[in-house]
């Protein structure tokens, strides 16, 4: 008796401690958007500024979620068969975006990428804008993102081991066959929820980016620098409803990717 009070008891603050954080505000931001109609909330949504803004947003997102998904799986091959003070130290890196401050981010990005910059002066150079325009948003976007898709493989390649590709390679396989045939499906659960933060960290960053894009309005405005200046306005149903998007942008996401799971996945996880 006492033991199912106790088992009980953590479910409760446990869930509580969900509806709190998460469910709650959910369903606030989701009252508070429709309370004066959808009228209010399509003109909020229609307006160029935020057309323009969920583009930006959007396509730091895929370049964000290309890149790091590719070297995400390149050093997390390598993380995971190495050892030694190389390896240390680029597995120290790797975690760098988590350990610093978005704001730290952007700031270190426009110091480097501004006309008087390391690599910016090159770029003015030659006629290519890059901090205050989107590519300095995709820069930031891509990476503060960069430990989410290597952190998750690299525990799951490390417990598959080598012994599968070696045998594969005993018989003729080349390295890409391997990785196709034999890597690739034993990772895709952690490479698909990686990819899946990766979009997430991706759609809701907000402190690079407001650094280095310089906030023009109608130009290199995000979503949630849209939001933030709504807010800042005083216009609550936009800041509302531009958040409810992203969070749409976000549910879509996971469907999209529960989507491309091979059928035996898919089953599994219902």
């Amino acid at each position: 008796m006492r033991a199912n009070g106790i088992r009980f008891g953590v479910r409760f603050l446990a869930l509580g401690y969900l509806a709190a954080l998460l469910i709650a505000p959910l369903v606030l931001i989701f009252r508070d958007t429709f309370r004066h109609g959808l009228a209010p909330v399509w003109n909020s949504l229609s307006q160029v500024d935020t057309v323009h803004a969920a583009k930006l947003s959007l396509y730091a997102m895929l370049i964000a979620v290309v890149a790091n998904t590719v070297f995400g799986v390149a050093i997390a091959l390598y993380l995971s068969r190495r050892k030694g003070f190389i390896a240390t130290v680029l597995g120290a890196f790797l975690d760098l975006p988590l350990a610093l401050s978005p704001v730290v981010v952007g700031l270190a990005l426009l110091l480097v990428f501004s006309n008087t910059g390391w690599f910016g002066t090159w770029f003015a150079s030659h006629g290519f804008q890059v901090v205050f325009a989107f590519p300095s948003i995709a820069i930031a976007t891509a990476f503060v993102c960069v430990p989410f898709v290597a952190r998750e493989l690299i525990p799951v390649l490390r417990e598959i081991g080598e012994e599968q590709q070696q045998a594969a390679a005993t018989l003729g396989a080349t390295r890409l066959q391997t990785f196709w045939r034999i890597t690739l499906p034993a990772i895709r659960p952690a490479l698909t929820y990686g990819i899946v933060l990766t979009a997430a960290r991706a759609l809701g960053e907000y402190g690079a980016v407001a650094v280095v894009s310089g906030g023009i309005q109608g130009q290199t405005e995000t979503l949630t620098m849209i939001v933030a200046r709504d807010w800042s306005n005083f216009d609550q149903t936009g800041a509302y409803a531009t958040s409810l998007l992203l969070a749409a942008f976000a549910v879509i996401v996971l469907v999209a990717l529960n989507f491309v799971k091979p059928a035996h996945e898919r089953q599994e996880a219902t």
